[in-house]
């Protein structure tokens, strides 16, 4: 299921649909450390793009993933943030905040994996808010796009994770 992007219209309204192969990446979960999606293939994984660390809805819904943890723990999932912000944002973020999952960072190139995933904003140079859920065999089970400023929860995820 999608929305679009109540805050910016001339942003495209698509992000890859269930059924897509996901994209395979590599990105740095720390500034020594990358974490490569195709590693974690035989188990789901959640992908959470969100504009920014340190935005109140972006802090909010962070919040509930890291609550809801245990849930996908149950289920084997992985829980995995991704933003535009370098690093050293993320790890200060994730002290500030206490989150217990990583988030990776879409730095440089700019965007490039949120862009494979249709959720980058050119005209405002993030990502945009948008949910995924990840099969074990590396297919796209379920995807959310979410106006910018709602906090969609965790609710979908965890309904279409169910699902699985």
């Amino acid at each position: 299921m999608t929305t679009s992007s109540a805050s910016n219209a001339s942003a495209p309204t698509t992000i890859l649909q269930p059924g897509t192969p996901a994209p395979d990446f590599s990105l740095r979960a720390t500034p020594d450390q990358s974490l490569r999606l195709s590693e974690l293939r035989g188990r789901p994984v959640v992908l959470v793009f969100y504009p920014a660390d340190w935005s109140p809805v972006c802090s909010d819904e962070l919040a509930i993933f890291n609550e809801a943890l245990p849930l996908f723990r149950k289920k084997e999932t992985q829980v995995l943030g991704i933003s535009v912000d370098s690093v050293w944002s993320h790890q200060a973020f994730i002290k500030a905040r206490g989150l217990h999952f990583d988030l990776l960072a879409d730095f440089e190139p700019k965007g490039a994996v949120s862009r494979a995933y249709g959720a980058y904003d050119e005209t405002v140079g993030s990502s945009r808010r948008a949910l995924f859920l990840i099969d074990a065999e590396g297919q796209i089970a379920w995807s959310y796009l979410s106006p910018v400023a709602v906090n969609p929860g965790a609710d979908g995820v965890l309904d279409a994770l169910d699902a699985l």
